[in-house]
């Protein structure tokens, strides 16, 4: 469910990538306990999308992927460390004491909205998803990046570098990728709470539904 880069810039955007790749394992380098043996965590590090904003926790779609996997695959459990407001450097910053934490099996980044409506530099979102991708790796965990889009006031130039950013970092780093976590239910304004940002609790089983083919190749 991965895109590519492409185009005449190609090689450009590839050295870029690669020196992200570089910055991740640097970061990363310190010694983190491997997941153990019948460990099957699944671990969510994102935003308010994911910490179920303005709604109870256990209707979000968090909480229904691990109501899915209670029934679905038993042995499995979900732990979700999304916090509302975070941004992908607060992830970054945080992403290696998770991982010592729970020791996943699976980990789930769902970071970037927050820097993209801020307008912060789409490079250093690119590093921070790369060395939270990078920190998940080194333990032997899974990766799914789910990416965001951004409305086009923000203009073609930056909403265009922003989108392909998550599945860029994630097809350089043999990591799965959700292009848009919105996907299902973007153009339903009725989907959203007053603030036109956060999915209402009725939004949440499409999200966990959208969420769930990606995610389910990697609990094999």
């Amino acid at each position: 469910m991965s895109m590519r880069y492409g185009g005449g810039r190609a090689i450009l955007q590839w050295a870029m990538l690669f020196s992200l790749w570089l910055a991740a394992g640097i970061a990363c380098a310190q010694p983190v306990s491997k997941p153990q043996a019948g460990n099957h965590t699944v671990l969510v590090v994102g935003d308010s999308l994911s910490a179920a904003y303005g709604i109870a926790a256990h209707e979000g779609w968090v909480a229904l992927t691990g109501q899915r996997l209670a029934a679905r695959k038993p042995a499995w459990h979900i732990v979700n460390a999304s916090i509302s407001g975070d941004t992908s450097a607060g992830g970054a910053a945080r992403i290696v004491a998770e991982v010592v934490r729970v020791k996943p099996a699976v980990v789930v980044i769902e970071l970037g909205a927050n820097d993209g409506l801020r307008g912060l530099p789409l490079r250093d979102l690119r590093r921070n998803l790369a060395r939270m991708v990078g920190a998940s790796q080194s333990i032997g965990a899974k990766v799914l990046v789910i990416g965001m889009r951004l409305p086009p006031n923000y203009g073609q130039a930056y909403t265009q570098e922003f989108e392909r950013g998550f599945c860029g970092i994630a097809d350089l780093m043999h990591a799965a990728c959700l292009p848009f976590l919105l996907e299902p239910i973007a153009r339903d304004r009725t989907a959203f709470q007053d603030d036109n940002l956060h999915p209402v609790a009725s939004a949440q089983p499409a999200l966990r539904d959208h969420v769930w083919p990606a995610l389910a190749p990697l609990l094999d």
